[in-house]
């Protein structure tokens, strides 16, 4: 039966459903940025999230996303009529059966209250999905992977997966290896990452390396110059900057261990830009450490805040390394931000930094977790601007050659773009035998 409005014998319109764990949100520009991008591309969305935003500023770019938002309910008991229609559905569906032996199978290795949430959270997203959506297409292979792992089985969609970095590290093999095998494909931004997911998919290329990079069109030119600061000036201390989550990932205990060392006659200053679980417990290491006074945590910053900032800084640091969880980063975007902006960059030799800032090329590389090495590199760009200079520059000149966003778009768009193709067709098959029916 051909939809109303629709010519005879015309394919539907067809969209794919964007799943994340919360939206919008600050940390995550790397996703606004690749959905804006994907619709601009001519790729027709849906997001769908798993928790309602909770922060009260939001990204520019979340502004300019056309894609209508559904949130699933984040905590099963306060949307329950929801569930049980979706529970109800269910019933009714000849998949239930294939959906219920795989979470029987999840439930025995993972016998967790969060196993039964996201089974409720997939029941109501496959009764609610309109039937324009085609695929599915996951942010994160951690918990989002998993309700969209489960609808795919009750509604028979297909999906594909975009790792980044906690989901990579802390989720258990088994779990990691089957979504792997039942997605279409995968996508991940690190070739750290991409070489431990790649060694657990069926068979090559089922998971590309596909970097984030960062639309230069959203930022403006770096500073045409900097304030020669080397630290001798106290009216004119050296501006230091981190934009990152107060989460042990990012080593900030190492950062204010290494500013704390810093020679009494090096003038400095140093902006934390960012919330986070150890927010307050980083403010009293810096009071006990006795450079508060030097010290000031921002909180969450606007995008347009976070750059003018940088704009104003003379050196970004960002320590990270493994917390005791397993969690790590990928390649952080606020890396290639402070690129953007000409910024000279001091990190750690860790994950997929250095896959973007090579050492005493494009910034100055440390060993994770060592803040004496760190305090060493703060101590030795702060007193040399030229040596700021030619790092900032060198990383823009990176950024700007080597890690463009369009190039990994326009590749996840040509994934979507052949997965949207082959429900098409499936369907178009289904539906020629369904009437070829007597």
């Amino acid at each position: 039966m051909t939809k109303q409005g629709s010519p005879r014998g015309a394919s539907p319109p067809s969209r794919v459903a964007i799943v994340v764990k919360g939206y919008p949100r600050l940390s995550e520009t790397f996703i606004a940025q690749e959905i804006l991008g994907l619709e601009r591309n001519g790729l027709d969305l849906a997001i769908w999230s798993l928790r309602h935003p909770t922060e009260r500023v939001s990204h520019p770019m979340h502004r300019q996303i056309a894609a209508p938002v559904t949130y699933l309910p984040e905590y099963l008991y306060q949307e329950p009529l929801r569930v049980l229609r979706g529970a109800l559905a269910a019933l009714r569906n000849p998949r239930l059966g294939k959906l219920l032996s795989a979470f029987w199978r999840d439930l025995k290795r993972d016998f967790t209250p969060n196993r039964g949430r996201r089974l409720g959270q997939a029941l109501v997203m496959a009764r609610e999905l309109p039937p324009d959506i085609r695929h599915l297409h996951v942010h994160y292979l951690h918990t989002p992977a998993s309700v969209v792992r489960y609808t795919s089985l009750l509604t028979g969609l297909s999906f594909s997966f975009s790792a980044h970095a906690k989901d990579i590290w802390t989720t258990p093999e088994w779990e990691k290896r089957e979504k792997i095998a039942e997605s279409a494909w995968g996508v991940t931004c690190t070739e750290t990452g991409h070489r431990h997911l790649a060694a657990l998919a069926p068979d090559a290329g089922h998971v590309r390396l596909v970097y984030h990079g960062l639309d230069l069109s959203r930022f403006p030119a770096p500073p045409k110059g900097r304030p020669p600061r080397d630290g001798s000036d106290p009216a004119d201390p050296v501006r230091i900057i981190s934009v990152g989550r107060a989460v042990a990932k990012k080593g900030y205990d190492d950062l204010l261990s290494a500013l704390a060392a810093l020679p009494e006659g090096l003038h400095w200053r140093f902006a934390h830009i960012g919330s986070g679980e150890l927010l307050a417990s980083l403010k009293q290491q810096a009071a006990a450490k006795g450079i508060g006074h030097k010290v000031i945590f921002l909180g969450a910053k606007a995008q347009p805040d976070v750059i003018s900032l940088m704009r104003e800084a003379d050196i970004f640091v960002l320590p990270a390394k493994e917390a005791k969880s397993g969690d790590r980063d990928g390649l952080p975007n606020v890396v290639m931000e402070a690129a953007s902006q000409g910024l000279a960059i001091i990190a750690t030799d860790f994950s997929g930094i250095p896959e973007f800032i090579r050492h005493d090329r494009e910034g100055w590389l440390t060993p994770p977790g060592d803040w004496e090495s760190l305090a060493n590199a703060l101590n030795l760009l702060a007193r040399d601007p030229q040596v700021r200079h030619r790092l900032g520059m060198a990383a823009y000149e990176r950024l700007r050659n080597d890690f463009s966003a369009d190039g990994g778009i326009a590749r996840i768009a040509a994934l979507l773009r052949a997965s949207l193709s082959v429900a098409t067709d499936q369907g178009a098959a289904k539906t020629e035998k369904e009437e070829a029916r007597p």
